[in-house]
């Protein structure tokens, strides 16, 4: 399934940003709910409601999820931020815990 008929699939969520910390609260992204990154705004909150935190399991659904967009990113990393933010999580094991404001 593509990224798009998948993301019509899943929950909205309010709020203007989701915003990423490390396991010492430091943040280490932020998300915004607006055109061009409101799609991994709902990714993400959505991984998260899901898992409590963007661990390895979330992050391999969320790849999933991105579909073509995973593919476009392995082939060109930093070209989708917040996908290679999901690779190294599933490459690590190193969760992110997420809060949307």
């Amino acid at each position: 399934m593509k990224f798009a008929d998948t993301l019509k699939t899943l929950p909205e969520f309010a709020g203007e940003q989701l915003v990423l910390t490390d396991s010492s609260g430091a943040e280490v992204a932020v998300i915004a709910n607006a055109p061009g990154t409101a799609g991994s705004f709902r990714v993400y909150a959505h991984l998260a409601q899901q898992y409590g935190a963007i661990n390895a399991e979330a992050a391999a659904e969320g790849l999933a999820i991105f579909a073509e967009h995973t593919e476009d990113a392995s082939r060109n990393p930093g070209r989708h931020p917040n996908i290679d933010r999901l690779i190294a999580i599933l490459t690590t094991g190193i969760p992110l815990n997420a809060r949307i404001i």
